[in-house]
Formats: structure tokens, sequence, C-alpha cells
């Protein structure tokens, strides 16, 4: 049984992936003829763009910490230390700043809450379907875990330190593989910046 629960939970994994990288690309074939209110080059533009670069770098290295608490042992116990002890699904909420920080790099304050939301509630359908799956493997403990830390949105003040378990380096190299989607977006937004001062590509519609 343990067996093919761990076979079902990798299948939600799976889906965190491919929601993830769908996002990634849609968005941003999308935004290959937008472009923000601020012009590039200009102060404001810039700033938001390095903001962004923070959130993405941000995101990565939150998400490695997830991590290194979670380490395989997701079906298999509860693991309520470091990020899970403040959200349930650190992994996810570290992803959302990331991809607010894709949604940065068009210059744009509307790009950074469009990314943001877009991410969050694509990603609330799986920690729905995965939440079920998980109180089915785990019960009362998992039951009681619910109760206590917050879906998503983090709250500090029930930190705790707890224990990193059995560390994998493997899923740790995976997971950093996984936030390399996020990297493509700082040098593939350049070249649209340059595309569209150029001419070569369009500006059909602008973001504040």
């Amino acid at each position: 049984m343990d067996t093919e629960y761990k076979h079902g939970l990798g299948n939600y994994q799976q889906m965190r992936r491919l929601v993830l990288a769908v996002l990634v690309v849609v968005l941003f074939l999308a935004l290959l003829f937008g472009q923000s209110t601020f012009p590039p080059d200009t102060p404001v533009h810039e700033s938001i763009e390095m903001f962004g670069v923070l959130l993405i770098f941000l995101g990565i290295v939150g998400r490695l910490w997830a991590t290194l608490y979670i380490g395989g042992r997701k079906s298999s116990e509860v693991v309520t230390g470091g990020p899970y002890s403040i959200t349930r699904n650190p992994l996810y909420v570290f992803s959302t700043v990331a991809a607010a920080g894709v949604g940065a790099q068009i210059g744009s304050f509307s790009g950074i809450v469009l990314f943001a939301v877009l991410c969050a509630g694509a990603f609330h359908i799986v920690i729905l379907r995965e939440e079920k799956f998980l109180k089915e493997a785990l019960g009362a403990p998992y039951a009681d875990y619910l109760a206590r830390v917050p879906r998503f949105f983090p709250r500090l003040s029930l930190y705790q330190e707890g224990d990193t378990g059995s560390f994998k380096p493997r899923l740790l190299l995976t997971t950093l593989l996984d936030g390399l989607v996020f990297l493509i977006a700082l040098p593939a937004f350049e070249l649209i910046d340059g595309a569209q001062l150029s001419g070569m590509l369009p500006v059909w519609f602008r973001l504040p």
C-alpha cells in the first residue's frame, strides 16, 4: 500500500511541475506582444525588473529550503518543521513568489500581480486534490496538521525548526532544475524588450 501511495503522490508532484511549466510558457507567449506603460530603460521599469529578479531568487531558494525538509517523506509521514511549520504548501508558495518575479520582468506592477494570482489559482486546484490524497494516506496526524497550519499564506508565529530527516541530494537537484524554468524569464524578457524597441515585435497592449 505504501508503494501505491508513493506512486499516487508522485503523480501529483508531476502535475505540479507540469502546471508550473505550462503557466510560464503560456504567460510568456501572451506577453510577447505586451509592454509596460513604463518604457524600457527607464528607472521605474528597471527597478521593477530588479525587484522581480529578487523574487525569482527568493522563490528558488525557498523551494530548495522546503525540499531539505520534505526530502521524499511526504507520503510516509507528516512533515511539520521549517517552512512546513508555517504553511502546508511551501513549495507552492515559493513557486508563486518566483512566478511573480517572472511577471515583473515586463517592468509592470500589474504583471507581478497577474502572474502571482494565476499561479496561485492553478496550484490551489492541485493542492485540494493532494490534500484529499494525503488525508487517506496519513490519517489523524495529517488531519491535526490541517487544523493547525494554514494551507497557503504563511503564519510566521508558528515557526519551528524541526528535523530535516534523511536528506536526499537527488531531490534537491531536481528542485533546482525545476527552478531554472523561472530563470529563463530573465534573458527571454530582455530579448522581447529589444525586439519591441526595434520594431520587430508589435506592442498590442500595455500594463501599468
